[in-house]
C-alpha cells in the first residue's frame, strides 16, 4: 500500500503539472481556431514540427532520470550533484541543435509537401519558438532532477502558475489590444517565449534558496566536461532521444502529411491530436513515477521491490487508459465541439476521428509506461529499434499507404482516419514487444545496457 500511495502521489503531481503544460497547446488550439481556420491549420503544422524537435531533445535530457534516481537510492548525493552540473553541457548542445532546426525548417516543410500558403506563417511561428527552446529544455532538466528526488511538487506549482500567465498573454498577443496590434498565430509563440523564460527564472531561484537541494551541493564551481560522465549520458540519452523522436514524429508527422488534404482535414486532425496528446499526459506521469521508484529500488539493491512497483505501474496504466478511452468514445461530438468551436465541417470530421483516438490511447498508455521502466533497466537501443520498425514502418508508413496509395480491395481513404487506424495498430504491436522486453529485463534483476 505504501508503494501505491507513493506512485499515486508522485504520478498525480506530475500529471497535474503536465496537464498545465499541455494546456499551453490546448490554449493555442482554441485561440487559433477562433482567430481563423487558416491560423489553426498553420498551428497544426507548426506545433507538430516544434513538438517533434522539442520532445526528441527533451528525451536526451530526461533519460538521466533513472540514473539520478539510482544514485539517490544508493546514497550518493555528491555524485548526483556533480552529474547534474555535467548535464548542463549536454543541455547546451541539444539547445543549439534544436534552435538551428527551428530557424531553418524549409527542407522539412518542403519534404512533407506542406502547402505554400501555410509556410510563411509556420516559419515565423517556429523562428519565435527557437528562442523559447533553451529555457524550456533547461526547465525540464530541473523537472527531471525533482522527479528523481521524488519531489515533483515544486515543478508542478511553477507549471500551474505559468498557465495562468500563458492564457491571457496568448489572447492578448493573438487578438491585440491595449495598443498592441493583432499578431495572429505568432502571438501564441510570443506568449510561450515569455512564459518559458519566466519558468526558468523561478526554477533557478528555487535551486538557490530551497534546503531540499543542499545535500547535493549543486552550486559548486562547474567542472570541466568529464568524458566518462558525458559518455554515460550519451549511451542512454542518445538512443532515448532518438526513440522519443521516432515516437513523437510518428505522431506529429501525421499532421504534415494530412495537411495536403486541405484546411478542414488539417484542423480536424489538430483537434484529435490535441486530445490524444492530452490523454498521453496520464501514462506519461505514471511512467515517470514508476521509473523513478523502480530505479530507486534497483540502486538500493532490492530488485524484488523494483518488480513489484513495475507490475503495479502497469496495472494502473491499463485501468486508467480503458476508463479514458471509454469517455472519449462516448463523448466524441461534445469533445470535438469544445476544441473546434462552431466550425461545423471541422467538428464533424474531428468527431469521426475520436473513436480511433480512444483505441490509440489504450495501446499508447501501456507502451509509454513500459518504455520508461525499460530505461530503468538500462534498455534504450532495443526500444529505438522497435519504434523505428513499428511506429515509422507500420504506423506512419501504413497510414500513408491507406490514405494515398490504397491496399488491395480498398481505395485510398484520403482521410486523416487512415493515419489514426495505422497508428493504433502500430502502438498495439509496440506494447506487446515492450512487455516482452520488460519481462526479460526484470528477470535479469540488474540494469543492463541493450
Amino acid at each position: 500500500m505504501r508503494e501505491l500511495s507513493l506512485l499515486a502521489r508522485h504520478a498525480g503531481t506530475v500529471f497535474v503539472g503536465q496537464i498545465a503544460v499541455m494546456a499551453f497547446g490546448i490554449t493555442d488550439t482554441m485561440v487559433a481556431a477562433r482567430y481563423s481556420g487558416e491560423a489553426l491549420a498553420a498551428l497544426s503544422v507548426g506545433s507538430a514540427t516544434y513538438i517533434s524537435i522539442f520532445v526528441a531533445l527533451l528525451g536526451v535530457l530526461s533519460a538521466q532520470l533513472p540514473t539520478w534516481s539510482e544514485m539517490r537510492g544508493a546514497g550518493r548525493p555528491i555524485e548526483l550533484g556533480r552529474s547534474v552540473r555535467q548535464s548542463l553541457y549536454l543541455a547546451a548542445i541539444v539547445s543549439a541543435t534544436g534552435m538551428a532546426v527551428l530557424l531553418w525548417p524549409g527542407p522539412l516543410l518542403e519534404w512533407t509537401d506542406v502547402p505554400a500558403s501555410l509556410r510563411g506563417e509556420v516559419e515565423h511561428y517556429l523562428a519565435i519558438l527557437a528562442l523559447a527552446l533553451p529555457p524550456a529544455l533547461l526547465f525540464r532538466l530541473y523537472s527531471t532532477l525533482n522527479q528523481s528526488l521524488g519531489k515533483p511538487l515544486l515543478v508542478t506549482w511553477i507549471q500551474i502558475g505559468s498557465l495562468g500567465l500563458k492564457i491571457p498573454l496568448s489572447l492578448w498577443f493573438v487578438f491585440g489590444g491595449a495598443g498592441l496590434p493583432p499578431q495572429g498565430l505568432a502571438g501564441c509563440a510570443l506568449a510561450t517565449l515569455v512564459v518559458n523564460w519566466t519558468m526558468l527564472g523561478i526554477a533557478v531561484l528555487m535551486l538557490r534558496t530551497q534546503d531540499l537541494y543542499a545535500p547535493y551541493r549543486l552550486w559548486q564551481r562547474l567542472e570541466r566536461p568529464h568524458g566518462p560522465t558525458l559518455r554515460g549520458f550519451a549511451r542512454l540519452g542518445i538512443p532515448t532521444g532518438l526513440a522519443v523522436m521516432v515516437e513523437v514524429t510518428s505522431f506529429t508527422l501525421m499532421a504534415l502529411f494530412i495537411a495536403r488534404q486541405g484546411m478542414v482535414a488539417a484542423a480536424s486532425h489538430q483537434v484529435a491530436s490535441t486530445l490524444g496528446a492530452s490523454l498521453y499526459m496520464l501514462p506519461l506521469a505514471l511512467g515517470i513515477a514508476t521509473s523513478a521508484r523502480v530505479s530507486y529500488w534497483l540502486g538500493a539493491q532490492q530488485p524484488a521491490r523494483a518488480r513489484a512497483v513495475l507490475r503495479l505501474g502497469l496495472k494502473l496504466a491499463l485501468g486508467l487508459a480503458l476508463a479514458c478511452a471509454l469517455a472519449v468514445w462516448l463523448l466524441q461530438e461534445p469533445l470535438a465541439r469544445l476544441f473546434a468551436g462552431h466550425n461545423a465541417p471541422v467538428v464533424a470530421l474531428a468527431a469521426a476521428l475520436l473513436p480511433w483516438v480512444a483505441l490509440y490511447h489504450v495501446a499508447d498508455a501501456v507502451q509509454a509506461v513500459c518504455v520508461f521502466i525499460l530505461r530503468s533497466y538500462g534498455i534504450a537501443t532495443a526500444s529505438l529499434v522497435t519504434y523505428c520498425v513499428l511506429l515509422w514502418g507500420v504506423g506512419l508508413g501504413g497510414g500513408y499507404l491507406l490514405a494515398y496509395g490504397g491496399v488491395p480491395g480498398l481505395a485510398p481513404l484520403q482521410s486523416p482516419a487512415a493515419f489514426w487506424i495505422a497508428a493504433a495498430l502500430a502502438l498495439a504491436l509496440t506494447a506487446i514487444a515492450f512487455l516482452t522486453l520488460l519481462w526479460l529485463a526484470s528477470r535479469r534483476h540488474r540494469p543492463a545496457a541493450s
